[in-house]
């Protein structure tokens, strides 16, 4: 940790951006000198592998030179180099759910070539999926990375029959829901403000409609998913568990299409198509909730005047300017509100915008420059006679980033860039209107930081069987006036307070993120992989819930809270079997957590201007193993995930000391996910999921203070809830196609067997016998059957 004084925000920034634009300027010079000592007998091929139905570029696409045994992968813009001996080559591009193609050249200088793969599609007569599934798992040096596409979303069973990312990703090792029927989620053992969720690299802070019950991810929006729980690379940083990378479609820049879902909950709409053919393109998608129109019909007047819906909508366009740039503007638009009888309104919901453009530098160095903005608030609106109060809380970025690809040849590649955030926080603003008067009181004090990274890794295969990727992330966060900030003693009380002026730096933290991880290749199917990586997150999620809620406030590292750190180990076999139809893993890992958040007892955390003085702050560990299996082609897909897993804290505020189980602590974590595909005509599936009950704090005794009975509270997350388990059930029926026109109806049953799992055990005197103390249990859904027509045209 570094700490620093200084005069003006204005200062600092300029200081650093000479660094890094040092930084900048000495990687041009060694890639010059790289470039000059090539071989000159060696060429380049490099260009992008796209879709040859809509022109959408492909993320992680294989190019591979059987000659030379090198290959290259595609990047997340579908951009791909790789250098080879002058002569003639065989090329292979793959891509999993694509028919591959072969390519034969003769190297004499360096060629640029735009491959477009085609779709397979399932073949009626054996209902075999011909697509080959890639060995990027067992090749690759990432662990704990898994990847998801809308297609493998559709057909899993989920509740009110919606197409969900987040749950699906749910069912991985490792990664467990926050409650029922929630798309919150946590990792290894972390909490879930610990999790950078990107969307076309905009942070999604709140990933949830409904409270919960569904993502603010419209699959039909979505061209892949990527989540990384163990070593991500240099590039990423800012959260100490895990990174969800979601990209949107382009749109098809070939010919016109839509698509839709009408179901009993909610409904649908996707629109693409080109605005220029083959050079730019455009993708429209809209979806909302309409249980508020069932509102209107009652007879209650106080429920017809009341609201519960949600909106959301996606939009992105592409330019290509050129045979070397392109432009992408992308946005997402989301809220949620609830309304009763005009006396309470409460609405929230994300905003983002990402600006990029892709430049390449020659045949090897790729440019990907973003501004991005991104927005999470919500209001809440009270009324109370002649008086109407307003609270309203909101984060607000800016973020510039520069991320540069420097393919120095088929065994080298290098990655570096910086990016800057200026953040904005408002924790709490209440306003109270009367019909004479209107007065605005700052609860909690507004907060600005400025938040910079810059990063350098290097990607090298030292042999055909092993491959190293390495890299170094340098971090500083600082926190900017103005505004008046407190010192508390260890009882919670003001001891000292300091007033800042506008741009003052009134705290700096900052420091080193390394990123280690190697593969060995014990065969062509088969390959052993070792990591370490350290994080360091300076945003906490203020909570004392389990799962998020749209009330949760985000809170910068201040004078008192210090940033979070994480160093975590992985270790890993990985193997496949025929011919990668099959893909298994196993993997262990170790995480050291400094500077962790818990809260007192009976903490007031909504609208408390001293509310870090309600916070404790100790230190904690993960460590677990997780088991995976998955079949990829075939009439029968699907996976087993198993995890067995253990998250402790330990706070000398907290049970004298003693470690105790983090709320997000589970022991066994079991998903069973099955897809059938009978026929043209049906898809059957299925999951069953099994997990430890979370760990919560109940009352352990109860004694009479002035008649009255207060409960006493023994340690903290000392109980379990009872374990978890369901099984969901989906069924597909394909119309037959007209013309261009397809169709299909979507059946699902949430919670089969009808399985009255906990969702909250609260405690109350008894009925029969005052001086005794029952507990209620709350659970939400037995049977909960749905039903979703989809189109496509």
């Amino acid at each position: 940790m570094i700490e620093k004084q200084c005069g003006n925000k204005q200062s600092a920034i300029i200081k650093y951006l000479r660094y890094e634009l040092y930084f900048l300027i000495q990687l041009f010079i060694l890639l010059g000198t790289l470039n000059n000592i090539q071989a000159q007998s060696d060429f380049t091929v490099s260009g992008y592998v796209k879709d040859a139905g809509t022109g959408e570029v492909l993320i992680g696409a294989t190019v591979y030179n059987a000659k030379s045994k090198s290959g290259s992968r595609t990047n997340k813009y579908g951009f791909y180099s790789l250098t080879l001996p002058a002569g003639e080559h065989k090329l292979k591009f793959s891509y999993v759910g694509y028919a591959s193609s072969e390519i034969k050249i003769e190297l004499i200088q360096n060629e640029k070539i735009v491959v477009e793969l085609k779709q397979v599609s399932v073949n009626t007569e054996e209902i075999v999926v011909t697509g080959t599934k890639t060995d990027e798992n067992v090749k690759s040096t990432g662990m704990g990375v898994s990847r998801i596409t809308p297609s493998e979303v559709k057909t899993i069973p989920i509740i009110f029959g919606e197409q969900d990312i987040l749950k699906t990703i749910q069912l991985l090792p490792g990664i467990n829901s926050t409650g029922e029927g929630s798309s919150g989620f946590f990792v290894r053992g972390g909490s879930p403000d610990q999790n950078l969720i990107l969307l076309d690299e905009a942070t999604v802070y709140n990933p949830s409609h409904l409270m919960g019950f569904f993502s603010v991810f419209n699959s039909d929006a979505i061209k892949d998913v990527k989540i990384i729980k163990g070593s991500a690379p240099a590039q990423y940083g800012g959260r100490l568990s895990s990174l969800l990378d979601i990209t949107m479609n382009d749109g098809n820049n070939k010919s016109y299409h839509a698509n839709g879902g009408i179901g009993i909950i909610s409904s649908r709409i996707t629109a693409e198509g080109p605005i220029i053919e083959d050079k730019s393109s455009f993708i429209i998608s809209g979806r909302r909730t309409y249980a508020d129109l069932f509102l209107a019909l009652s007879t209650t007047e106080s429920i017809k005047k009341s609201a519960l819906y949600f909106y959301d909508f996606n939009l992105k366009t592409n330019y290509k300017a050129g045979e070397n740039d392109r432009l992408y503007l992308s946005g997402y638009l989301g809220r949620d509100v609830v309304a009763i009888n005009d006396q309470f309104g409460f609405d929230w919901g994300n905003t983002t915008l990402t600006l990029r453009w892709n430049h390449i530098f020659g045949d090897k160095l790729f440019l990907n420059s973003s501004l991005i903005y991104s927005n999470y608030d919500y209001v809440v609106n009270i009324e109370n006679g002649q008086t109407l109060i307003d609270i309203k809380s909101s984060i607000r970025d800016f973020n510039l980033k520069e991320d540069f690809q420097y393919f120095i040849n088929s065994d080298n590649a290098l990655n570096f860039g910086l990016n800057v955030v200026n953040h904005s926080f408002v924790p709490g603003k209440l306003t109270s209107t009367t019909d004479t008067s209107s007065s605005t009181t700052n609860n909690v004090t507004d907060k600005y930081a400025v938040e910079m990274a810059f990063y350098l890794s290097h990607e090298v295969n030292f042999s055909e069987i092993v491959k190293l990727n390495y890299g170094l992330r340098y971090s500083g966060f600082s926190l900017l006036g103005p505004g008046t900030f407190y010192t508390f003693d260890e009882d919670g009380d003001v001891i000292n307070s300091q007033t800042y002026n506008d741009n003052d730096i009134i705290k700096y933290y900052g420091g080193f993120e390394p990123r280690i991880a190697v593969n060995y290749l014990v065969d062509d199917d088969k390959s052993i992989k070792i990591s370490y990586s350290r994080n360091m997150q300076y945003l906490h999620l203020l909570s004392n819930t389990t799962s998020t809620t749209p009330l949760d406030i985000w809170q910068p590292s201040t004078n008192n809270v210090k940033p979070g750190i994480a160093d975590q180990i992985s270790l890993g076999y990985y193997q496949n079997f025929s011919d990668n139809d099959y893909e298994a893993s196993v993997e262990v890992y170790y995480k050291y957590l400094q500077n962790q958040i818990d809260y007192k007892n009976g903490a007031d955390l909504l609208s408390n201007p001293h509310v870090e003085a309600e916070l404790v702050y100790g230190t904690g560990q993960a460590y677990g193993l997780e088991f995976f299996l998955k079949k990829n082609v075939g009439k029968f897909t699907g996976w087993i995930s198993f995890s067995l897993a253990k998250s402790e804290r330990t706070f000398d505020d907290i049970d004298n000391g003693n470690p105790f189980a983090a709320k997000y602590d589970r022991l066994y974590d079991i998903s069973l996910v099955g897809s059938y595909q009978l026929n043209d005509k049906w898809n059957f599936s299925a999951t069953w999921v099994y997990n430890t009950g979370n760990a919560v704090t109940y009352p352990s005794g109860k004694y009479m203070v002035d008649g009255n009975i207060v409960n006493f509270y023994a340690e903290r997350n000392g109980y379990r809830m009872p374990d978890y388990h369901r099984l969901d059930l989906s069924a597909t029926y394909y119309f037959e196609k007209k013309g261009s026109y397809a169709s299909n109806l979507n059946f699902s049953l949430y919670n089969a067997y009808g399985q009255k799992n906990a969702y909250s055990i609260t405690f109350k005197k008894s009925e029969s016998d005052p001086e005794k103390t029952e507990a209620v249990m709350t659970y939400l859904f037995t049977f909960f059957p749905s039903i979703t027509y989809n189109f496509n045209f």
